[in-house]
């Protein structure tokens, strides 16, 4: 069993090929000298997929294998190993952030307030959260019962995998009690109601 979540390389995940453009959609509002704090960011490659000229990029991540192959293929960003469960009030970005993102994080983490709390933490008043995690509804539960796939969808034998299974209330809810304005909700990945990732967009009251 691996001592903790591991990563190999620093190649572009399956997932942010779907999420990415909604993500950037999300931030297209941002102003040139945005502070952008990616929690969760994995490898860092998604992160690097946002250089634009004069915003500033932080990831942080647990993973220290992520860490690592980071620093390495994108040395211009800042990358910082924290525990995302952690209270991270004081952490030098609280408070200092145009935008947080957190792709495909949320549903593997076991204290999700004290995450969405650091969220809330790291932005500036008003500042964006956008958020994705795997897409759960009616439809696709019945189209995941009557084909067998659950089993292969909860995942339930993956090491460091899927402990939390969001749908659109459970994660306005969980956003509302955390201090977020929950502004728009987009499907990623797929035909309508059979999304793989839905992704959030709110902003810190």
């Amino acid at each position: 069993m691996p001592e903790e979540y591991p990563y190999h390389d620093s190649d572009f995940g399956f997932a942010s090929h779907y999420i990415l453009p909604v993500l950037l959609k999300f931030l297209g509002h941002l102003p040139e000298k945005a502070v952008i704090a990616d929690l969760g960011c994995g490898n860092g490659s998604l992160l690097a997929q946002l250089r634009r000229p004069g915003w500033e990029l932080h990831g942080l991540e647990v993973s220290a294998s992520g860490v690592e192959h980071a620093r390495k293929a994108y040395p211009d960003i800042h990358f910082d190993r924290v525990d995302l469960m952690s209270d991270l009030s004081s952490h030098s970005l609280a408070g200092a952030c145009d935008a947080v993102i957190s792709t495909e994080v949320v549903e593997h983490v076991y204290l999700p307030r004290t995450f969405a709390r650091n969220c809330h933490a790291f932005l500036k008043p008003g500042g964006t959260l956008v958020l994705s995690t795997p897409y759960h509804g009616y439809v696709k539960n019945l189209v995941l019962a009557a084909t067998g796939r659950m089993d292969a969808h909860f995942t339930a034998l993956w090491y460091y995998g899927h402990i939390k299974f969001w749908s659109r209330k459970t994660l306005s809810a969980l956003l509302a009690e955390t201090g977020f304005d929950v502004a728009e909700f987009r499907g990623a990945g797929r035909v309508p109601y059979l999304w793989k990732s839905m992704v959030v967009m709110a902003n810190k009251k």
